[in-house]
Formats: structure tokens, C-alpha cells, sequence
């Protein structure tokens, strides 16, 4: 069954506007209230952990959400802004019977959006939600007075979860001796990751800590990298780290202000895992991960795959194949050997540790890999245009495929959350990727 309201991570759109609308959030808490209490243990009491960015809408959609779970009779525990990755692990720490983040992620503020973490602190199956999908077409009702759900706030959640990501890197390392810039993009992470960097030694300056409810990912963040590589610059810092809105992805840059991404940190990740002797079968990508990544991954001597965009399927996949490391150019870093889901902070203190050990600076670990120049171009297209039945398009799409074979790769695909269609191109010339991307772009209808 296709899915009506989730996309590839949760429900997300513009506030105000169906389905990011009061009232749609609290049938949306209700629903899922329903499944939740409809697949418990009898005489179990459902609990859900529901946390949010730093968005001003938060508050809204965290009101009506609380109101849906309690009227069907599960009760909720309020954890205020924390990291998405932080949701997971409390959901799973606390054993609570679901987790719940409210948050566009890396989106600008005027967005915002619902996902969910299971029991063990991983993303919703996709039956899980069809079946929140299907109670959403009934009535909403309530439990009676005496079942109604509660709300209890959770004061020490940062700080937990501050502790839970410190216990991931290493004991006998520490970060003594290395200045570190840390952009938490006015989100989530605003009052997390600083101190879990300062805590295990590092001299760090944080930039873009200091939300209001409309600054999350404005010029900041690991979507808008320019202004980390520009206080790593003036401060002159060994490294900087950058987060988004709820901190689920990582971008790194070094003391020249070289940037490293996703793909790259992959790969760091990798080898280092291998080079201290774990057994790891190979790593997975997405399908637009940058093939000289892949190459040199599989030269490593492991296997490599690639999921789905998204960092969902990339866990669906190391999962399937039993394996630890996953991740995408993005940002997004799985190391299921730490963490359940993907984790921006998390993600930065394994490369740190990497450079420890191995007593290199990031360049060096990827002295290995040339990344081949990848051109992505986003096209708005407007209302009821289908790319797949537009026969100009495709026959341009394979024209580029033919002068491309053997050098380099083409991927077109739709947004799972907005109306864009991302064309990439990718060879090892990067004039003619970004003609050949424009080649495609200009042929779709935009808005």
C-alpha cells in the first residue's frame, strides 16, 4: 500500500498548512496512540517520549500531539529541545514503548515535522505506519476519564544523553589539545554538543547556539557550511564540526577550511574500524553516494552497497546484511556499534577517535579517495508534473548515460518531502557534469 502521509522521514511540510495543522496533529496523536495501545502487552501501559528542535511551532505541534496520545490513553513524557539522535536513545534507555521527535531537520523554520522511533530506538517499520495511516481515516474518539493518559516532564534528558554520547569514544583517548569550532545550527543540539566536546577536553568555540525559533539552519548548520569554515579560519581551530537543525547529520572542515562530507567521513569510518581489527563485511551508501568513495571502499577489501536516499533505508540495509557502518554524503553516519540511528555528534567523536589513533590529520586519513566532482541541481517542477512519463526528459536522461558510460553516472530522483526533482551528475570532469546535469534540469516545467 502506498503510504498517504509519511514520506522517507515521517510527515514534514509547511506549518500551518495541511497536514502540519493542530488539528491534524491531534488525530495524528491520537492514531498512533491507538496502535501503540492495540499491540501492548496486556496490563501494559504505553509511554511515549516525545522531544522537538528549536522551532517556535514546536510548541504548538507538541500541545496537540500530547492531547491526542492522552485521549487514547498513553501517557506522555516531555523532554523539551534534544538532538533526534537523543530521542532514540532515551526511548530505549527509558524502555518506553515509543519515541517521538518534532522537527524538519535541516529545513528552514516555517517547516516543521513527525517522526517516530520504535522501542529499540530505531525508525518506524513502514507497517507501523501504514497502520497509523489507516486508524487516521477513522473517527477520533476518547478513552474515559479514568484511562485518559498523562504528562510528565523529563528534566534531565540533555544530560543523559550528553553522558550517552561521551561513553561512546574511547576511554583511554581524550580531546586535550585540540581547539574545536562546533556550529549546532541554532537547533537541537544548541545545549548538547558543546559540552559533550568540552567534557572530553577539546577547547571549543560554538557558533550558532543561540535560538530564537525562526534562526534553526539560517546560514549556519551543515547545510550552510561557510560560516563554520570561516570561524575555523579566524580562530584558527584544528577542526570544526557542524551539525543541523536536529542534529542528525555532520560535516567537518579542517584548519584550511577544506570540507569534508558525508561520502568522505564514510569512509574514515570504515578504515578505522578494520584498521583496529573489527570484522565489519562491508559499508553501505545511497544511490548517490560519490563513486570514488565506493571504489575505495571496495579496495579496502570489504563490500559496499547502496540503499535508497534516505538514512532510513541505509539502516534497512546494514541491517538486512548485518553490518555496522552506513551513511550518506548528507551527513547522515550510522555506526551500529554505538548507536541505533544516525548521530551527528556521535558520528564526529568516531572520526575524532580516528585521528587519535592513528595520530593523522582528516586529509591524511583521506589521502586514499579523490572524490569525482558530483553536480546536484534542485528543480521546483510545478503541481502535477510526473517526470517519469515525459518522454523529452527521458530521452535527454539517456542521451547523457550513453556520453557518460564507463566515466561517470547519472541519478534523477524525486524528493520524498518536497516538489523538487534532483538531478545528479557525476564524472571525474566536473565542467562537463554540470553541463550535462544542466542538460537535464532545463527540461523540467518548473513552478
Amino acid at each position: 500500500m502506498k503510504k498517504q502521509y509519511f514520506g522517507t522521514d515521517g510527515i514534514r511540510g509547511e506549518v500551518g498548512l495541511f497536514p502540519i495543522v493542530p488539528e491534524f496533529m491531534t488525530r495524528l496523536g491520537y492514531a498512533a496512540g491507538k496502535v501503540l495501545t492495540r499491540d501492548a502487552r496486556p496490563g501494559e501501559r504505553c509511554k511515549i517520549l516525545i522531544g522537538k528542535d528549536t522551532r517556535v511551532s514546536g510548541y504548538l505541534l507538541e500541545a496537540a500531539l500530547e492531547a491526542g496520545f492522552a485521549a487514547a490513553g498513553v501517557d506522555v513524557m516531555l523532554c523539551g529541545p534534544i538532538p533526534t539522535p537523543g530521542v532514540a536513545y532515551l526511548t530505549k534507555a527509558l524502555r518506553l514503548s515509543a519515541g517521538l521527535v518534532i522537527s524538519a531537520s535541516h529545513n528552514p523554520y516555517q517547516d516543521n515535522g513527525i517522526k517516530f522511533f520504535s522501542a529499540k530506538g530505531d525508525k518506524l517499520s513502514d507497517e507501523f505506519e501504514l497502520a497509523i495511516e489507516a486508524e487516521l481515516e477513522k473517527p477520533m474518539g476518547c478513552v474515559n476519564s479514568k484511562e485518559l493518559g498523562k504528562a510528565f516532564r523529563l528534566d534531565d534528558a540533555a544530560g543523559r544523553y550528553i553522558e550517552f554520547c561521551k561513553s561512546t569514544f574511547p576511554g583511554e583517548l581524550n580531546l586535550r589539545g585540540l581547539k574545536l569550532v562546533v556550529d549546532c545550527a541554532n537547533g537541537a543540539a544548541y545545549h548538547t554538543a558543546p559540552h559533550v566536546f568540552h567534557e572530553l577536553g577539546a577547547e571549543v568555540i560554538s557558533i550558532g547556539v543561540s535560538p530564537d525559533g525562526r534562526n534553526i539552519n539560517d546560514g549556519c548548520g551543515a547545510t550552510a557550511p561557510a560560516a563554520l569554515i570561516t570561524k575555523v579560519k579566524e580562530v584558527k581551530a584544528d577542526l570544526g564540526i557542524a551539525l543541523d537543525g536536529d542534529a542528525d547529520r555532520l560535516q567537518m572542515v579542517d584548519a584550511s577550511g577544506r570540507l569534508f562530507n558525508g561520502d568522505e567521513l564514510l569512509y574514515v569510518l570504515a578504515k578505522d574500524r578494520l584498521d583496529r581489527g573489527q570484522q565489519i563485511g562491508g559499508a553501505v551508501g545511497t544511490l548517490m553516494t560519490n563513486l570514488a568513495v565506493e571504489n575505495a571502499i571496495k579496495e579496502l577489501g570489504i563490500g559496499f552497497e547502496r540503499a535508497n536516499v534516505g538514512d532510513r533505508y541505509v539502516l534497512e540495509l546494514l541491517k538486512q546484511n548485518g553490518w555496522i557502518i552506513g551513511g550518506e554524503g548528507s551527513g547522515h553516519l550510522l555506526c551500529l556499534d554505538q548507536h541505533s540511528t544516525g548521530d551527528g555528534t556521535i558520528a564526529a567523536l568516531q572520526v575524532l577517535a580516528a585521528m587519535s589513533q592513528n595520530k593523522k590529520s582528516l586529509a591524511q586519513l583521506l589521502d586514499a579517495v579523490t572524490v569525482f566532482p558530483q553536480v546536484l541541481l534542485n528543480v521546483r517542477y510545478k503541481s502535477g508534473y510526473d517526470w517519469k512519463t515525459d518522454e523529452k526528459l527521458k530521452n535527454q536522461i539517456t542521451k547523457v548515460e550513453i556520453e557518460l558510460q564507463n566515466i561517470g553516472r547519472v541519478l534523477i530522483r524525486a524528493s520524498g518531502t518536497e516538489p523538487l526533482l534532483r538531478v545528479m551528475v557525476e564524472t571525474q570532469n566536473g565542467e562537463v557534469a554540470l553541463k550535462a546535469a544542466k542538460s537535464i534540469a532545463d527540461l523540467v516545467p518548473t513552478a
